[in-house]
């Protein structure tokens, strides 16, 4: 071969090399194009804008108007398919040179099953007005009860907690409130047994779902139990396949007051002691030496020696400040460790939990601890028989709930001293024997208040299939709890004051128990007619009962309340038994036409030992029709519209929650003198009323269930009116009777309201952002129509025709008299310097004739506002609620506001003749309060809160795998770092959100709680 020919081979086989490798890493990573048409699995209609992408990389395309698109892929990748109101999907690549695909609608409303009274509906095929939260929306942020995942996150559902004390429990009602004496306490359903009270001990961590009941038809198949909306409470259950899974759930945290409460200083208090002498009406007692009163804004230090005691002097010489609010507040302390098992086949399906929940107060003495196991058990005998049991054992510890040490503090003198030089308490800092040390109160043994409660709740059943469709169910719920309170007293507290120790017991048994047997038919004719039709027997019976006794004299208080028999005297004893008895029949027919005409009718008939013997039974109907717009042959050329239903409902539902015995006359023991000894005897005590019948409300409400845009906007809208009549009230008698009062079904309300939830979602990239948005809104007004002679007032009460039912009825604050009103403020019988209240009737003097209606504590309106962020394993949510218009009373600027010049008080704006104010009146150390102080104590309650902030990041399946675990989360949270409230910020008060109409002194501060956490599963 020539020596060119060997360069030509050389060349070629330089070449072949080359191309041999190159085929070699195309064999490796061929890159490929893919192309296909992505459509809708509902209508087949191409979907644009669908993100299609190569997992793990930041490359991908989206698909045109027709749902085609183009990608260049290797063989190796997986393609991500991401389309807003679609499920994603992934496909591997592989071979394929065609994906064609079909993506299903995301609108989890249309087939979402709903928990109802003894059975589920898909939500599409609701009649009634029901809202649901999830295990997920529980889970979102750390709470302690139940009500805390309620509120601002159910329209209609108005959730308020007074303060921070560890283990209070929130006040929860749903469209208001109907009834004077007959409870406005909601119906808690736990897995299909009605709880007598108690929802706060369950943990939250069990919960499944949860569903609110809220129109008479939804809620009248409770018939009495459920007159005032029903909470339905669905725990985990087993799975009847895949593997068992252990979870553990943990967070801990630390809690904080949100800030202190604004005080007067050292030497803003003596100022403050100094102005109530000089405004007393006598004339100035604030004098130099010379006898000549010392104008306001000079200080004379012969005046102060007079005026002030010699620690109270050294407190302003050295400028001295005592915050005995820093000193009893300490940071609090939270943790939460919840551990499940979950599992089962197809025969046996299991979940078994086991909680541990503590917290401990920002202040000594008060704290809460729940401890608590459950078992729940399903278990297929053969394909015709299922039984199950759910077993709930709690035991929970409440330490301070009567007590309240913060109260002392903002009384206190702050020139005084809280220790010695030593290091010890001074029992009374200063020579006032009223203000003792608050600190005394915190030092451990001087005083006890333990409540302990035990509770077994457990829910039994058996399942019979008798036919096809017909199914026969036994549910027996007993629930028994016993709950020992103990309170002492020690001598250096300032309840005693060095007086003898108190002690006191409390002991209670409560047994109920609800035995339901039901027989439910289920049936679709011709693929379009659907039946549904319940049948249901109940009893329950509640059982109580409860001991007490007060002593005084304990000979050593190491014994505290755990040796009152050795007290020196007995204060008080007594024993209580009380029993009621509910017996109920019950029938529902659910039908749909092809799931767009829907029909509901209910009928309950409720018998309740609490009544009359003619009178004991009640008859509660109720009937709803809905109608599925979307479904109907002319809307399915309409885009955009995924639901549109409209609902009517009408329904009645029993009222019952009066004590029992109403309906009979009891007798009392009475003391008669018989020489020089006592003598006892019984006589009457209260007057029955035989007659006593069934209180009623009857609720018409219209409903539209909405969702747009393959779901990314959803929701509901609700109007509805309740009329409640026969209301169980007490009616006061003439003295002349013998008798003070009686229950008799006397009177009117009505409620009216409009509903608003809305979810939205407002972004959904494929780069894996999404944003979504929950929005609640609710309006309730609250009116009474007629009370004991029609349209009457009762003044006494304050019941005012047309009014709520808790009505503000006072003078009008008009200002403050001031220096060139002098004359006229004389001839109202006041002075410059005081309260000036507005006369209402303008007859020229103040009297009960001048009272006005102010407000109520009806919010104008209430909402929230959740916003959630997630982007790959990062998520971030802030949470909104606020309640706006209502009115609070301050009996905390009442009672701390006295202005008499003695005790410390909240820091106010109060007149002088150099500050003119027109807030608070100045000080006169004369009066214990100011002269029309109650006109001082409304306040625009409008706030709003963030009630929490949480920030998670979830390890992506392949990260937790490594690590041993199926899923692992991590989190953060921050729950309420803000509250917005001209109360708070002009009026320097503490949380304007109250479970009742006021906001009173022994109130605790708000607090902030910052949490981290994890979730795991194995």
């Amino acid at each position: 071969m020539s020596m060119k020919s060997l360069q030509k081979f050389r060349g070629n086989i330089g070449w072949a090399i080359c191309l041999m490798l190159s085929i070699i890493t195309l064999t490796g990573y061929s890159q490929q194009s893919v192309t296909g048409r992505i459509t809708s699995s509902e209508d087949g209609q191409g979907i644009p804008g669908v993100s299609v992408a190569i997992k793990g990389t930041n490359k991908g395309t989206t698909s045109d108007a027709s749902g085609n698109y183009k990608i260049a892929v290797s063989n190796k990748a997986i393609l991500t398919f991401s389309a807003v109101g679609f499920v994603g999907q992934e496909v591997e690549v592989g071979t394929k040179t065609v994906i064609d695909l079909k993506l299903a609608s995301d609108v989890q409303s249309l087939g979402e099953v709903v928990v109802v009274g003894y059975g589920t509906q898909k939500k599409s095929q609701l009649t009634g007005a029901i809202s649901q939260v999830s295990s997920k929306q529980i889970a979102e942020m750390p709470i302690t009860n139940l009500g805390q995942a309620m509120q601002g996150r159910v329209a209609g559902v108005d959730v308020s907690q007074s303060g921070s004390k560890p283990g209070t429990v929130p006040k929860i009602l749903i469209r208001g409130r109907r009834s004077f004496n007959a409870g406005n306490d909601p119906l808690y359903v736990v897995d299909g047994i009605p709880l007598s009270a108690g929802y706060e001990d369950l943990n939250p961590n069990d919960v499944a779902s949860m569903e609110i009941l809220k129109d008479a038809t939804s809620t009248a198949i409770y018939g009495a139990r459920g007159a005032n909306g029903v909470v339905l409470i669905s725990t985990k259950r087993g799975a009847e396949k895949g593997k068992t899974t252990v979870s553990y759930d943990n967070y801990v945290g630390v809690t904080n007051a949100l800030d202190k409460i604004k005080l007067f200083s050292g030497a803003e208090f003596a100022e403050f002691i100094r102005e109530s002498r000089r405004g007393v009406v006598s004339g100035s007692l604030y004098k130099d030496i010379n006898g000549n009163p010392v104008p306001s804004g000079q200080i004379d230090a012969y005046a102060d020696s007079k005026l002030f005691e010699a620690v109270e002097l050294d407190g302003i010489a050295k400028g001295r400040t005592t915050d005995y609010q820093s000193m009893i507040l300490r940071q609090g302390f939270q943790q939460n460790h919840s551990l499940g098992v979950q599992g089962g086949n197809d025969k046996t399906q299991f979940y078994i939990s086991g909680n541990y929940f503590q917290d401990k107060g920002i202040s000594e003495g008060l704290d809460f601890t729940r401890t608590s196991l459950r078992v729940n058990i399903d278990h297929n005998i053969n394909k015709s028989l299922k039984v199950g049991v759910s077993t709930y054992l709690m035991y929970s510890l409440r330490n301070g709930e009567n007590l309240n040490p913060y109260s002392f503090t903002i009384q206190q003198n702050p020139l005084g001293k809280a220790y010695d030089d030593a290091g010890n308490i001074i029992f009374a800092p200063t020579n006032d024997a009223l203000l003792t040390n608050p600190l005394a109160e915190i030092v451990p043994g001087a005083q006890v208040d333990e409540a302990k409660k035990y509770r077994i709740f457990n829910s039994l059943y058996a399942e019979v299939k008798i036919l096809d469709g017909l199914k026969y169910r036994v549910n027996f719920g007993p629930d028994f709890t016993i709950q020992r309170n103990g309170r002492f007293i020690g001598a250096q507290t300032n309840a005693r004051k060095g007086g003898d120790p108190q002690a006191s017991t409390t002991s209670q048994y409560g047994f109920n128990w609800t035995l339901e047997n039901i027989l439910s038919y289920n049936k679709t004719y011709n693929k379009v007619h659907n039946l549904a039709v319940t049948a249901l027997h109940s009893i329950q019976k509640d059982n109580f009962e409860g001991s007490n006794i007060s002593v005084q004299g304990i000979p050593a208080e190491s014994q505290q309340f755990y040796s009152v028999g050795n007290a020196s005297s007995v204060l008080g004893v007594g024993s209580i038994l009380s029993q009621w008895t509910i017996n109920s029949y019950m029938a529902r027919v659910n039908y749909d036409y092809n799931d767009k005409y829907l029909f509901t009718l209910t009928l309950r008939r409720d018998g309740s030992s609490r009544f009359g013997e003619n009178t004991k039974y009640g008859n509660f109907p109720g009937i709803a029709f809905g109608w599925n717009i979307s479904n109907e042959p002319f809307m399915k050329g309409m885009t955009g519209i995924d639901l549109l239903k409209l609902r009517a409902s009408y329904g009645s539902v029993g009222n019952q929650g009066v004590s029992p015995y109403q309906t009979q006359g009891l007798l009392g023991r009475t003391i008669y003198a018989w020489n020089s000894a006592a003598a006892y005897g019984y006589r009457p005590s209260t007057i029955g009323n035989p007659d006593l019948k069934w209180e009623s409300s009857a609720t018409k409400n219209i409903g539209v269930d909405f969702s747009f845009l393959k779901g990314r906007i959803q929701g509901s809208l609700e109007l509805y009116e309740t009329n409640t009549t026969d209301l169980l009230l007490s009616d006061q008698l003439p003295g002349s009777i013998g008798f003070s009062a009686v229950t008799r079904n006397v009177g009117e309300t009505r409620n009216r309201g409009i509903e608003l939830g809305i979810t939205t979602v407002n972004a959904n990239t494929a780069s894996g952002f999404k944003w979504t948005t929950d929005f609640t809104f609710s309006k309730n007004t609250e009116a009474i129509i007629s009370l004991y002679n029609g349209a009457k007032d009762d003044l006494g009460n304050k019941w005012f025709i047309g009014q709520p039912l808790s009505a503000f009825f006072d003078y009008k604050k008009a200002g403050i008299w001031q220096t060139n009103e002098a004359d006229l403020a004389k001839s109202y019988g006041s002075r410059v310097g005081q309260i000036k209240v507005q006369d209402t009737n303008g007859d020229g003097k103040i009297n009960a004739d001048d009272r006005v209606l102010l407000g109520s504590d009806i919010p104008d309106f209430s909402a929230g506002i959740t916003n959630r962020f997630t982007y790959k394993g990062f998520d971030l949510s802030f949470f909104f609620f606020g309640r706006f218009g209502q009115m609070i009373v301050s009996g905390f600027h009442q009672n701390n506001n006295a202005l008499a010049g003695r005790y410390q008080q909240i820091k106010v704006d109060y007149w002088t003749p150099n500050n003119p104010t027109n807030e608070f009146p100045q000080p006169n150390k004369d009066q214990e309060f100011p002269v029309n102080n109650t006109a001082i104590m409304y306040f625009d309650g409008t706030f709003i809160k963030l009630r929490n902030i949480n920030f998670g990041y979830t390890f992506t399946p392949q990260v937790a795998k490594k690590m041993g675990m199926e899923s692992l989360r991590l989190f953060s949270s921050i729950q309420q770092p803000f509250i917005w409230s001209t109360y708070r910020s002009k009026y320097n008060g503490v949380d304007p959100e109250t479970s009742g109409t006021a906001v009173n002194n022994g109130i605790t501060p708000a607090t902030s709680v910052i949490t981290l956490g994890l979730n795991v599963k194995f």
